[in-house]
């Protein structure tokens, strides 16, 4: 597990927290473990799918054009992020998502509350 992800959690330091278990149409199948706070994110080609498999996490999700909402995840939850929408996960106790995660992916290495209010690079 990594614990003490932020957004600014390089590629490396993320190693061996995660891992592709196959190619999904345009993106894959992920697996991932981690405590702290994830980047903001938002996939273009569609929607993601999150099973949270162990542990608790919030998912903040940019909905429409009010502030983003927060959703209490638990083990056995599924969840959509819907396409093109910005999202993140906050887990302070720990948490492992399996994702089914479409490419490409726009991403925001910053901790602001609203991901609108910034600049994003593709990811």
């Amino acid at each position: 597990m990594f614990r003490g992800r932020t957004p600014q959690s390089t590629t490396a330091d993320r190693k061996g927290s995660g891992a592709q278990l196959a190619p999904y149409r345009d993106g894959g199948l992920f697996i991932t473990k981690f405590a702290g706070k994830g980047h903001w994110e938002a996939h273009l080609p569609g929607d993601e799918l999150v099973y949270v498999v162990d542990g608790t996490a919030t998912l903040e999700l940019v909905c429409d054009d009010g502030p983003p909402r927060s959703f209490a995840l638990s083990a056995g939850t599924i969840a959509v992020n819907p396409q093109g929408a910005w999202h993140r996960f906050h887990s302070p106790d720990g948490v492992t998502l399996m994702t089914a995660t479409p490419f490409p992916s726009e991403v925001i290495g910053l901790d602001v509350d609203d991901p609108r209010t910034v600049e994003h690079k593709p990811g």
